[in-house]
């Protein structure tokens, strides 16, 4: 395994790649390339807009923002869902260096007074009168804000009725101002972790990480011509960054303000790849076992699954395919390969995941797939999206990939933390010099917060977050991300989050999908219908679950395995607090809000448990039984063979003395028939058994007179009798 590794840039930047120069360049090339299609009201069709069209349209939003009097590092906030228009703004912005500062559209009012007064912008966009009115409330605290442009009331034309005055020239002049090392853009993060923090991002950040993505997926960025179905809030840098590469290679993206009628919109734009987090292909894959249901369809199902997760992994490990693999192969293609393909489109030959953790087992089911390939990729908000992938050329299914070739260097800390350094990585969070500081090692690499290893290859593989490490009340160290991956594939299973830290065994809270949940139920023969109550009680239910719980468990020890679970009566949400608007879940926040639960339901003492002390003690005796453990599985392994052979030469001696003592009993009996008959008891029998209680005297004798072994056949008298026998 590898500490350190690294990827030289193969297409470096320059101090003139721009964000605007993505698009400026496409429309030098051919200004008649399509770059957009936009979704008309009906939803059936795609409107095309060329590269000049776009550019002419960006110049012109351009002028308006210079006519409102934005300036370079001037703030823009954009408050809307994905959109073409969304595009323009960003394009906009990027090119005379206004500082485009995106809040995600399902952010609260009060997150978004938030951004807003710390980001003191000049001009925001809302989309819908909703986020408008929003805006509009926050200004009275924020003198800066100036105007508040509602896309969904031609806020577009509006802004650019401000640039009438402003010529070509003087744009040309903003724009030719513009450098690489300019602030480009403030991202504030997800609050996965904590408060959210502004994070600042230059041009040659995005850039050095397009043009690399060019060099590691050719076909899939770059090839001629791309379709993207954009859906992902570009509020997130993984939309901003793929929507960069697609317009600057020969692209043609498909806005979407969501993913509420993805499989309708997937077949209607017909895409070559597409973007998503784990969570977009668990519904793909829990969607299509739900629909082949539990009979006889369904077993099929589970069959091709496996059979699809296996060619993957004998292909990525050159493995051949024998004949009846093959055959297994077609059938499998037919019956559920061919399905699953129709419903991501025809022209479909990418499938690019990231954002979170990843199951094994379900990338290399679609990664298994005739025509499919899946890329992992691994990044975050402070490194511009995605600076480790795995290539066209060097795909491993299960690691996120390699470091970028961008000049992105990774490696591991002493306690195996996955630090960063490239020109991707960003200048720092707004007004916050402690938590930038913070955020890097003396010697200038980024700190990810997360736990990697790096393989002799340089593959890179997430093994959880630091800052989630459960450290057991035995004292053992637990990630929560692997089991939390496999218990979350359960058709019916919404979100996992694993607990235990400073208990005395791992637990888990288990969120269910409704609509999942509802179908599974009705294939079982169940109330579809019932309470959230019954369900969280429901045997067939928690057996279904405890599946996934289990096949968790097989890959861990016993210590790390989880050994309960407790299905919540609701869902995570971002209105609550516990899901942030990428999905990706506020661990702090569900241990606040769900503490009682953990408490009385998970971690409820047992009636006539001991006091604190008690329990003190208990978890001394947890953390001595795991120290303890390897120590007796080695001495077990070592005793066996030796009690084996020791009992193998015993059985003759056993045999021998019960044959003795058959006839001993015997003779007994003959004894005390004529003693019976003469009335004299045997001094024998008197010296043997006087003085005992009788319930004594009946154990030493046994019930049939013979000798009982609960007492001559001890372990101690097995040892003597071995040891005399060597």
């Amino acid at each position: 395994m590898l500490r350190e590794y690294s990827s030289p840039a193969i297409t470096p930047t320059t101090d003139d790649d721009t964000i605007y120069s993505l698009l400026k360049r496409r429309c030098l090339r051919n200004p008649d390339d399509v770059v957009v299609e936009v979704q008309d009201e009906s939803g059936r069709s795609w409107n095309p807009v060329t590269a000049a069209q776009m550019v002419d349209k960006v110049r012109s939003v351009a002028k308006g923002l210079l006519g409102l009097g934005v300036r370079k590092g001037s703030s823009v906030v954009i408050y809307a869902p994905t959109s073409y228009e969304w595009g323009i703004v960003d394009f906009a912005c990027a090119a005379i260096g206004a500082v485009s500062v995106p809040i995600y559209d399902t952010d609260s009012a009060a997150q978004a007074r938030g951004i807003v007064t710390e980001v003191r912008p000049v001009i925001a966009f809302a989309g819908g009168v909703d986020r408008a009115q929003i805006l509009d409330a926050v200004r009275p605290d924020c003198e800066s804000l100036k105007y508040v442009f509602n896309f969904e009331a031609s806020g577009i034309d509006a802004v650019v009725d401000f640039g009438e005055n402003v010529s070509d020239e003087q744009l040309d002049v903003a724009i030719d101002d513009i450098r690489a090392d300019d602030l480009s853009t403030i991202v504030y993060t997800s609050g996965s972790t904590g408060k959210p923090k502004g994070v600042m991002l230059t041009n040659r950040n995005f850039t050095s990480i397009v043009l690399g993505g060019y060099d590691c997926l050719p076909n899939m960025l770059a090839g001629d011509p791309t379709r993207l179905l954009l859906f992902l809030p570009l509020a997130h840098c993984f939309a901003r960054y793929i929507q960069y590469v697609a317009i600057g290679s020969h692209g043609v993206i498909g806005y979407l303000p969501g993913a509420k009628h993805l499989l309708a919109d997937l077949r209607s734009f017909k895409p070559t790849y597409l973007l998503g987090v784990p969570r977009v292909f668990e519904k793909v894959y829990n969607a299509a076992s739900q629909k082949a249901g539990s009979g006889f369809k369904g077993r099929v199902f589970l069959r091709a699954f496996e059979h699809f997760v296996q060619w993957s992994k004998d292909e990525q490990e050159g493995k051949g395919h024998g004949l009846r693999q093959r055959i297994e192969h077609a059938f499998y293609e037919r019956s559920v390969g061919n399905s699953i393909r129709s419903a991501l489109g025809p022209n479909l030959r990418f499938l690019a995941c990231g954002g979170a953790p990843m199951n094994d087992d379900l990338a290399h089911f679609f990664n298994g797939l005739d025509g499919i390939t899946f890329i992992q990729g691994y990044g975050m908000t402070e490194t511009a999206a995605p600076c480790i992938v795995n290539f066209e050329a060097a795909n491993r299914v299960g690691s996120v990939g390699k470091p970028g070739t961008a000049d992105i260097a990774v490696r591991l800390s002493d306690d195996d933390e996955l630090e960063v350094k490239g020109p991707n990585v960003f200048v720092g969070y707004k007004d916050d010099p402690q938590r930038t500081a913070e955020a890097f090692t003396d010697d200038g690499w980024l700190l990810t917060g997360d736990l990697a290893q790096i393989d002799d290859d340089g593959f890179v593989y997430i093994t959880g977050r630091k800052k989630d490490l459960i450290i057991t009340a035995g004292g053992k160290n637990v990630s929560p991300a692997p089991l939390e991956d496999v218990i979350g594939t359960c058709p019916i299973v919404s979100h996992v989050v694993v607990v235990g830290d400073g208990r005395p065994f791992i637990s888990a809270l288990v969120t269910l999908d409704p609509d999942m949940l509802s179908s599974w139920l009705e294939s079982q023969g169940l109330d579809a219908t019932m309470s959230a109550a019954d369900v969280s009680d429901n045997d067939a239910v928690r057996a279904f679950i405890q599946q996934y719980v289990d096949q968790a468990n097989s890959s861990v020890s016993r210590a790390e395995s989880v050994r309960k679970f407790c299905i919540l009566d609701g869902d995570f949400e971002q209105d609550d607090g516990t899901l942030t608007p990428s999905m990706k879940v506020v661990r702090p926040a569900v241990l606040r809000i769900y503490a009682d639960v953990i408490d009385k339901v998970l971690y409820a003492p047992k009636q006539g448990a001991r006091n604190a002390k008690g329990s003190s003690s208990q978890q001394l005796l947890e953390k001595a039984t795991e120290s303890i453990s390897p120590l007796i599985d080695k001495a077990q392994e070592s005793a066996l063979p030796r009690l084996k052979e020791a009992t193998e030469r015993l059985e003759p001696v056993l045999d021998q003395a019960k044959s003795v003592s058959g006839s001993l009993a015997n003779a007994s009996r003959r004894l005390r028939a004529a003693d019976s008959e003469s009335g004299v008891e045997s001094d024998a029998e008197a010296e043997s058994t006087d003085g005992l209680p009788r319930g004594e005297q009946a154990a030493v004798r046994g019930d049939a007179g013979e000798p009982d072994v609960r007492r001559s056949g001890s372990v101690d008298g097995v040892e003597r009798q071995s040891g005399s026998e060597r």
